[in-house]
């Protein structure tokens, strides 16, 4: 397997020339790249100077090049509970037709003997990063009115207090009385 050497005006652009036009062809490449800005933008992201690594796979077909590849980074941010900083490893398989010609069944193309990795890498990385990313699966949160971490102290006595919007209810108790609404158990009405 071959590192392959990114452009470094765009790093996620490749040369393929060796495999333009060749049908059957193939290369394996490693690609490392230094994300040049962040990816993502809700409760995690990758941040711009994280290393993003792809196992690589071109293929020459009749109408194009075949990129398939395994990408890996990490992505930062905070628990969507706690707010704790946390770190989400990132993996994702992608899989994309790069097309000779302009087509419109076809999202990508090959331009000047380059395949552009940057669309189809982005958007794989941002769509797989979890909307609501937890430190742990049971993380328990903050506390309401403290804002403290509910994992810190898990025997915390909760205040019952009432809203004072609702204070004129707390005398109140429902009826369990059937009588009183004027239905009969069974009767028919007509």
């Amino acid at each position: 397997m071959s590192h392959a050497k990114p452009n470094p005006a765009n790093p996620f652009s490749i040369l393929v020339r060796d495999l333009v036009h060749r049908p059957g062809e193939s290369r394996d490449a490693e690609l490392t790249i230094i994300v040049p800005e962040k990816m993502g933008e809700g409760m995690v992201a990758v941040p711009e100077g994280a290393t993003l690594n792809a196992d690589m796979r071109y293929e020459s077909l009749h109408d194009g090049i075949l990129v398939s590849a395994e990408v890996d980074t990490v992505a930062v941010g905070e628990c969507s509970r706690c707010l704790k900083s946390i770190t989400v490893p990132v993996e994702v398989d992608i899989q994309e037709l790069f097309a000779y010609s302009s087509d419109e069944a076809f999202e990508y193309e090959v331009h000047d003997d380059h395949v552009d990795l940057e669309p189809l890498i982005r958007d794989a990385v941002v769509l797989s990063l979890p909307f609501q990313p937890v430190c742990e699966e049971d993380c328990p949160g903050l506390h309401p009115t403290t804002g403290e971490e509910l994992a810190k102290n898990l025997d915390y006595d909760f205040e019952t207090s009432t809203d004072p919007r609702w204070s004129a209810l707390n005398g109140f108790e429902a009826s369990t009385d059937n009588r009183d609404r004027g239905i009969s158990a069974g009767a028919d009405e007509n």
